[in-house]
């Protein structure tokens, strides 16, 4: 059964649709068409609601929800950790869209 849902097939990150613990191994779905995109190990605590790294994303990367960047890593992230304020500036998405 999947416990982070993807929303689009850009996107560097999903989100957990419950409680994640660390080491566990879940599987993730792109949510329009139930597609399974493959499975994740949780370096991490990851908290319903929150962002999971799908990828490995590199420092100064643009982070991809939605298919549009939501923010940049403030530092390597592995793919399986937790993404959240300690690893990502958040920016508006019109001020990406103008660079």
């Amino acid at each position: 059964m999947a416990r982070v849902a993807v929303h689009d097939r850009r996107d560097s990150v999903g989100v957990a649709i419950e409680d994640i613990r660390t080491g566990d191994e879940v599987e993730a779905v792109y949510i329009i068409d139930k597609f399974v995109i493959g499975r994740i190990k949780a370096l991490g605590d990851i908290p319903l609601g929150h962002k999971i790294a799908l990828k490995d994303i590199g420092a100064g990367e643009k982070i991809i929800k939605y298919g549009r960047p939501i923010g940049v890593a403030t530092r390597d992230i592995k793919a399986g950790e937790h993404v959240h304020t300690h690893n990502l500036k958040s920016i508006r998405w019109g001020a990406l869209e103008r660079r």
